[in-house]
């Protein structure tokens, strides 16, 4: 089974003229905590839809935000992601993350980029440039925002480089033509990987699978019997919550798969535990156990918009253009964040290769083995296993959409 997942997330930059660290903890822990407690924002408002977002990409452009605010915004920023660069654990710990984060084998690809696109004319500062460099690996790019269809085509451009995707990846601007428009932030996370034990075609069928507002549909339900990392776990509310960890090819990541023990318990009822230290309890509690698996084929794509988001992490200031400061950036004109969208693409499935004409109608023989059985709402979520970092985290609540 392959696995390929695209996200790109787009922070736009305008001028416009107006007249301390709460955690003293391991920045991977940190990386951690940021994911989970953004994905439990976006999560809140309405838990009926798929979800699915890359806190790696995010916390990148964020991180690298930080070098070039000061004041409150800079404030804000360290609040949020619960860590400073200027701190010396942080600035040496957090790019290694990245870095991690950004390799490549013949078994899978893991890569996060950063670009700016500056608007030509503008000077940035030295300072800022050289931290950004050691920070992410990023590139500095010219542009002419007055020339909207161009620049857009030069983002879409650089997101498919780095993306590998050959659909097209448009993240749409509002204020692209704005004439206000200063600095482009870019940020993407690219991931490809093959299962570890492949889920084998002709031993898919379709199933039945319950969506969140109790419709059934048949759906193409994956099977495999394998020996697997698995735990039950129960929940302050004496809620069972079944995980089951399917490692890919080398075991350089995992995708975790959360879900209600019970038929009868509902997604919502579940998700709000989904947290970084109750999931670093579950994934340290697992046992290897033989299994029978069924997973839907799932695909997702969102386009978020972070600015409804990230407020409610306390990240206000660098969207007010009165307040935001972002002066270490560049000192021509005051900079704020106008948009902030995050785009994030997941797709699931055996192998990416079929018979053609071939029509399968598979039986699956009875075993004694404990039974997973994907059929309703779940979470899951990508854990990289050097870092445990989350690359991607989402939910599916209905794969036929």
């Amino acid at each position: 089974m392959r696995s390929l997942s695209i996200t790109a997330l787009l922070l736009s930059f305008c001028s416009f003229n107006t007249g301390n660290c709460e955690h003293d903890e391991d920045p991977k822990y940190l990386d951690v905590e940021f994911a989970f407690t953004l994905y439990q924002r976006l999560a809140e408002p309405d838990n009926q839809t798929d979800l699915l977002i890359s806190p790696a990409s995010i916390s990148l452009a964020l991180g690298l935000l930080q070098f070039g605010a000061q004041g409150n915004t800079f404030a804000q920023l360290e609040h949020a992601l619960g860590y400073s660069p200027h701190d010396q654990d942080a600035y040496h710990g957090v790019p290694a993350l990245y870095k991690d984060k950004t390799n490549s084998s013949q078994e899978s690809v893991a890569q996060l980029s950063c670009a700016l696109f500056i608007q030509t004319g503008i000077c940035l500062s030295p300072q800022f440039v050289q931290h950004a460099a050691l920070w992410a690996n990023h590139t500095v790019q010219h542009t002419n925002f007055s020339e909207p269809n161009r620049t857009t085509a030069q983002i879409d451009e650089w997101i498919a480089a780095r993306t590998r995707d050959g659909e097209t990846n448009t993240l749409s601007l509002e204020t692209t033509d704005s004439p206000l428009n200063q600095i482009v932030l870019v940020s993407t996370m690219y991931f490809r990987s093959t299962w570890q034990r492949k889920f084998t075609f002709t031993d898919t069928q379709a199933l039945s699978f319950t969506t969140a507002e109790g419709f059934i549909r048949n759906v193409p339900t994956m099977y495999l019997s394998t020996e697997v990392n698995y735990g039950e776990f129960l929940t302050e509310h004496l809620e069972w919550i079944s995980v089951v960890e399917l490692p890919y090819l080398g075991e350089e990541a995992s995708m975790f798969v959360i879900l209600p023990s019970d038929k009868r318990t509902s997604l919502t009822q579940t998700e709000k535990h989904l947290t970084a230290q109750t999931f670093s309890v579950w994934s340290n509690s697992m046992k290897r156990t033989k299994m029978d698996i069924f997973l839907p084929r799932f695909r997702i794509q969102n386009h978020l918009d972070l600015k409804k988001v990230l407020p409610a992490l306390g990240i206000t200031d660098m969207f007010d253009p009165a307040v935001a400061d972002f002066s270490r950036i560049s000192e021509q004109g005051s900079l704020f964040i106008s948009e902030a969208i995050h785009k994030a693409k997941i797709e699931v499935t055996e192998d990416g290769t079929r018979a053609s004409g071939a029509t399968a109608m598979v039986l699956l023989k009875r075993s004694r083995a404990p039974v997973f059985k994907a059929d309703r709402p779940f979470n899951f979520l990508l854990r990289q296993a050097r870092t445990g970092s989350i690359l991607f985290i989402g939910r599916i609540t209905n794969p036929t959409e």
